[in-house]
């Protein structure tokens, strides 16, 4: 398995249990497909550096993980249709 980084940006106007559950989410399928959450740093609400969507503001999450390639491929697909999530960027470390 390869260790990988997820950094991703949630909608910050969305509730706090909205969030926690986007990032819950996350966890479980990394778990769920043999992978292994290292750790997830929440940077909190930060000014975004130019607007997306009319926002300007979101909430950050950072996770380290480790998968295999087939799950990095399934979690850029499920990232890019969950509601909520305004970028992601998953690099190999």
């Amino acid at each position: 398995m390869t260790k990988y980084e997820m950094l991703y940006i949630i909608d910050a106007t969305l509730s706090d249990e909205a969030k926690e559950a986007i990032i819950k989410k996350f966890e479980d399928l990394v778990a769920a497909n043999g992978g292994v959450v290292e750790k997830t740093d929440r940077w909190g609400v930060k000014k975004l550096q130019y607007p997306i969507d009319y926002k300007t503001e979101g909430y950050y999450v950072l996770m380290t993980f480790e998968a295999a390639k087939t799950l990095v491929v399934e979690i850029k697909r499920i990232a890019g249709i969950t509601d909520g999530i305004v970028r992601r960027l998953i690099t190999k470390i």
